[in-house]
């Protein structure tokens, strides 16, 4: 009775993880050649929308894996406000990666054509070799994610966040920060996840249309996270605001205490804590949880454990995989984010991106962010 081009992206992982694996493990440990991956003195990540999220999902675990010094920066943060005294530097540094399948947005050409002009290497992870993006790289790391029915990004996100991990994990294993053998195991966790999400799945999706059941007449959700978990929280809102048109907050947990705290009403603020058991600031999501219950706020934790590990605090718990390594969580745990935002958007009667039509009009085939001047200074 719930099925949707959204969950049915989601129900699709499974198989999709195993084989993107398949086709993206041999071009990540190729793309660059040793000396190219021993100049790297500093990396930064750009994207917008989905692909910011994904960078933001992946910038410690190049940290992790590599001990570069790693950056996220927003497309147009890199395109119109980074210090040109930090492009360019030495040996082609900092190493820019640079994330859209389509690569076709204003502002993520304009961002690669600047970062290029002050003597950066550019690495662009794209589906569109022929691309703005593809034309002002240096090389191309090529996606090629099998055609599926039309929704918010979903499997264009998962791809994404693999290949950022498999990137990182060649260049630690290049720059002999750990053994070939430990490099194999840590895509071998990636590969797994498939196998685990696959066995979450039907609970995964009960449990998320109950939620959306209750929660579909609230005005407002509040998506939570710290560290590796926080660029699920992101990408929760996202997925809100674009499947359902809901306003949607994301925040990660410390500054929760600060201000989103705050909200009147919280008995109707949907709120979703992204709280894996191995995040450093685990200590604090779960304090979290427990204020958040003492505001009466309806509460989502979407974790690899269970409420044990919240100290019974009453929530509904939705589990995702237990990857082996923390790195890797972000490749399946944005799962339920999205089947919750697919659920709500069917319930209520929602198209997505509010069809662009009406007002939305002018935003037909990526209009608002296709078609946008480029500046390059």
């Amino acid at each position: 009775m719930y099925t949707n081009p959204m969950s049915r992206q989601v129900e699709s992982l499974p198989e999709l993880i195993e084989s993107q694996y398949e086709d993206l493990e041999p071009k990540a440990r190729t793309i660059l050649s040793f000396q190219e991956i021993f100049n790297i003195q500093r990396i930064v990540l750009t994207g917008c929308g989905d692909s910011y999220a994904a960078a933001m999902a992946t910038k410690h675990a190049f940290e992790m894996l590599t001990g570069i010094p790693t950056e996220v920066v927003s497309a147009l943060e890199l395109s119109r406000f980074y210090c040109k005294k930090h492009l360019g530097v030495d040996c082609r540094n900092p190493l820019v990666i640079a994330v859209s399948n389509s690569g076709t947005g204003a502002r993520i050409s304009e961002a690669v054509q600047r970062a290029r002009k002050y003597g950066c290497f550019v690495l662009g992870v794209t589906g569109n070799e022929e691309s703005q993006l593809g034309i002002y790289s240096d090389k191309i790391l090529k996606l090629n994610i099998p055609a599926f029915e039309g929704a918010p990004g979903t499997r264009s996100y998962m791809v994404s966040v693999m290949s950022l991990l498999l990137l990182a994990i060649r260049f630690g294993e290049v720059r002999h920060c750990y053994t070939m053998d430990q490099a194999m195991d840590y895509r071998m966790d990636i590969k797994n996840q498939g196998k685990l999400l696959k066995e979450l799945l039907p609970d995964m999706k009960n449990r998320c249309i109950e939620v959306s059941k209750s929660w579909k007449e609230f005005p407002c959700y509040d998506f939570i996270g710290a560290g590796f978990d926080y660029a699920t929280a992101w990408f929760g809102q996202a997925k809100i605001l674009e499947a359902t048109g809901k306003f949607a907050m994301h925040i990660n947990t410390e500054e929760w205490f600060h201000l989103n705290f705050f909200a009147r009403n919280a008995r109707e603020i949907g709120t979703v804590v992204v709280a894996n058991t191995t995040n450093p600031a685990h200590s604090r999501s779960q304090e979290l949880v427990k204020y958040a219950n003492v505001l009466h706020r309806p509460l989502v934790v979407i974790t690899d454990g269970d409420c044990s590990d919240f100290h019974g605090e009453q929530a509904i718990y939705i589990k995702v995989p237990k990857s082996k390594y923390p790195i890797t969580m972000p490749l399946t745990q944005f799962a339920p984010v999205c089947l919750i935002a697919a659920y709500i958007s069917q319930m209520v009667g929602e198209k997505y991106g509010r069809g662009c039509e009406g007002d939305w009009t002018f935003s037909q085939n990526g209009a608002g962010v296709v078609n946008s001047e480029i500046i390059v200074e």
